[in-house]
């Protein structure tokens, strides 16, 4: 019978009650800068927090794809090649129109950026700053990400 009850929990009621988390892909923007590297940080949208360029999975696109689209499209960068492996993982929660909160989990792929256009698809409703990876953990309200900042 305990057997029966763990399959009931595992298949049934626990997906039920613990909703799954969203998946997103991020791109963390870099540049030589003296003897490191600079992180390009962008504005939300909705809040102007800082953040780097990240989304949902693209049709057809893999994850470093999907991270380069986003840079390029959030922040008009241009880049040539982009880090097969994600470099780390950060979770967040989304807050979506209606005041929930979604889980996500966001992948992080590495992009050495080669230059920056002025003008792209979001340039109007971003703002956008190369900073030290110190003061990029400092600007970013997501732990994880926080974490990850550091080790670079």
């Amino acid at each position: 019978m305990t057997t029966w009850i763990r399959n009931i929990w595992e298949e049934v009621a626990r997906p039920l009650i613990q909703r799954p988390s969203r998946v997103q892909v991020a791109a963390l923007c870099t540049r030589k800068a003296g003897p490191g590297d600079d992180v390009l940080l962008i504005t939300s949208r909705g809040t102007g927090r800082w953040i780097i360029p990240k989304g949902w999975p693209i049709d057809g696109l893999n994850g470093p794809e999907t991270a380069l689209r986003e840079a390029w499209e959030e922040a008009g960068v241009r880049a040539t090649e982009v880090q097969k492996d994600p470099v780390g993982h950060y979770s967040y929660d989304k807050r979506l129109d209606d005041g929930t909160a979604l889980p996500v989990i966001t992948s992080v792929y590495r992009i050495e950026v080669t230059d920056l256009a002025d003008v792209f698809p979001e340039s109007d409703q971003r703002k956008r700053c190369w900073v030290s990876p110190k003061v990029a953990a400092e600007r970013v309200q997501e732990p994880e990400l926080r974490d990850l900042l550091l080790q670079l």
